[in-house]
C-alpha cells in the first residue's frame, strides 16, 4: 500500500471515530426554574393565609368573647329580678342597666319631682350620697311626673337637681310610677311595699332586692336605717 493511500485511510478512520463519539449534552442552568418555583408556590401560600384570615379573626373574637360573655351571664344571674330594666339616663341619650348601675349593693330608690315642695329632700339625698357610697350604698332618683310636678322638658329637671342642688347620684329620665303603667321597677315596690303616693317616697332595698324599709315624703332614712342595710351586703373581697 502505498504512503499516499495509507494517509487518506488513516483520515477516513479519524473522522469516523469523531462521527461515532458523543458529545456533552447542552447545560441549562437549573437556579432560573426554581426561582420561579418557588416564587409561585409563596404566592399561593398568600393567597391561602388571604383567604383564611377572616374566619381565623372570627374564631379569634369569638374565643375572646367568650369569658366577656360568661362573666356577663354570672352577673346577670347574680343580679336580683326587680333590677333587670333597662332605663334611660336623666337628660341623657344613654340607656342605664340597672342592674350595673346598682352591682350588687343596698339601693335607696327615690321618685323624684322637680317643682315639688320636697324637692329641698335631693340635697339630702346627696348628702347620704356622699356619706355613704364608699361604704356600698346606691343611690337612684328616677324622676316622675304622675303627680303632675315634673318639668316639661328633662333640660329643665336636670337642671333643678344638678345645677341647682349639685346631685352626682344615678337619675333616671321621666316614668310612670303609680298605677297600671308604672315602670316595673316601681311595679315591683308597689308589690313589696305599696306604690308611692306622693313624690319623694323612699325604698331601701336590701343587695338581694328586697325593701327593708320605706318612707314617705316626710321622713329620710337615718344612719342606724343605713347602716344595718349596709352590714348585710355580701362581702366581695
Amino acid at each position: 500500500m502505498t504512503r499516499s493511500r495509507m494517509a487518506v485511510n488513516r483520515r477516513r478512520q479519524q473522522a469516523l471515530r469523531q462521527r461515532h463519539v458523543p458529545q456533552p449534552a447542552a447545560i441549562t442552568p437549573s437556579w432560573s426554574g426554581s426561582f420561579w418555583l418557588l416564587l409561585a408556590a409563596s404566592l399561593l401560600l398568600i393567597w391561602l393565609l388571604l383567604q383564611a384570615a377572616p374566619a381565623l379573626a372570627s374564631d379569634a373574637a369569638r374565643s375572646a368573647a367568650q369569658p366577656a360573655a360568661a362573666q356577663m351571664s354570672a352577673q346577670a344571674a347574680a343580679c336580683p329580678a326587680v333590677f333587670h330594666q333597662q332605663m334611660k339616663q336623666l337628660h341623657s341619650s344613654k340607656i342605664l342597666n340597672v342592674c350595673d348601675v346598682v352591682n350588687g349593693h343596698p339601693v335607696l330608690l327615690v321618685n323624684t319631682a322637680s317643682h315639688c315642695g320636697f324637692s329641698g329632700q335631693f340635697a339630702d339625698l346627696e348628702a347620704l350620697h356622699e356619706t355613704y357610697k364608699d361604704r356600698g350604698l346606691v343611690v337612684i332618683g328616677v324622676a316622675s311626673n304622675s303627680f303632675d310636678q315634673e318639668a316639661k322638658t328633662e333640660e329643665e329637671a336636670a337642671e333643678v337637681c344638678f345645677k341647682n342642688f349639685g346631685v352626682t347620684f344615678t337619675m333616671m329620665a321621666p316614668v310612670p310610677v303609680k298605677g297600671a303603667n308604672a315602670h316595673p321597677l316601681f311595679q315591683e315596690m308597689a308589690r313589696q311595699a305599696g306604690a308611692p303616693r306622693w313624690n319623694f317616697y323612699k325604698y331601701l332595698l336590701n343587695a338581694d332586692g328586697k325593701v327593708v324599709e320605706s318612707w314617705s315624703s316626710f321622713g329620710m332614712p337615718d344612719d342606724d336605717d343605713l347602716a344595718a342595710v349596709l352590714a348585710q351586703q355580701p362581702d366581695k373581697s
